[in-house]
Order: C-alpha cells, then structure tokens, then sequence
C-alpha cells in the first residue's frame, strides 16, 4: 500500500524541481511560453506524469514538446537529485487539455446562450394556440 500523502508531496516537489529548471537552467530556443500545471505519480512512485499547457500556436506547443523530450534526461536527474529518493520516477510529458476544454465548454455555453435569446424572443409576442388555459373548466363536472 502507497502512502497517498508521500506520494502527494512528492509529487508537488517535482512540479517544482521541473518548472524551476525549464525556467533556469534549460536553454533550448524550442521551449515556448510553458506552464507546468500538474504532476502524478504511479502508486508505486516509479513513473511521473507532467502535464504542461503552452501558449501560442500549434508550432510552438510542437516544438516545446521536441524541448522537453530532449531534456527529459537532465531534469530527470535533477529530479533524483534533489529529491534524495531510493528510485528517481521516470518522466512523461503531456500536454494538458484543460484550456482546450474550457474554451469548448465556453463556446457550447456561448451557443445555448443565443439558443436562450432566440426563445426569449420568440415568446414575446406569442400567443397560446388555444385557450389561455385548456385545462381550465368553464363548468364543474358531475360526480
């Protein structure tokens, strides 16, 4: 059994070990404008996940993905450096989708907001088919 809290801290720790490096200390002209927003850890603490968003166009998010597989090894070692464990965890890099994700949610919020308006519109000055109300009984029933 993993203790999730070890896991958890050092997971934070290599979030900070990596985006302090790419800042300072690599120097590849490939790695664009880099946010490194998330890391995790297998349960056996052998293997990272770093998630990363970049901004700019689609070129840019391809070559600072060529810049963190050539520097997977340095900040690698950095990693087992500073963190002082038995076995430095092996580290992939993903690209997160999370702002790809929101804007799609903004723009389907965006589309049922207009959706809304055209409804509100359309109720205006509309008027019921029938009655105004049909289920209204003009006169009682018999029992």
């Amino acid at each position: 059994m993993v203790d999730t809290g070890r896991a958890r801290r050092l997971a934070g720790r290599i979030k900070q070990i990596v985006a302090s490096e790419l800042e300072m200390r690599v120097k590849d002209p490939r790695l664009g404008m880099i946010t490194i927003t998330e890391v995790r850890l297998t349960g056996d603490l052998h293997d990272a996940t770093v998630f990363y968003t970049v901004l700019g166009s689609e070129q840019d998010v391809a070559d600072t993905a060529a810049a963190l597989e050539s520097a997977k090894g340095t900040l690698r070692s950095e990693v087992g450096r500073q963190t002082g464990v038995r076995f430095t965890p092996t580290l992939a890099f993903v690209r997160d989708a999370t702002p790809q994700t929101a804007q799609h949610i903004d723009d389907l919020l965006a589309v049922a907001a207009e959706a809304d308006a055209r409804v509100r519109e359309a109720r205006v000055n509309a008027v019921p088919a029938g009655d105004a109300d049909p289920y209204r009984e003009t006169e009682p029933r018999e029992p």
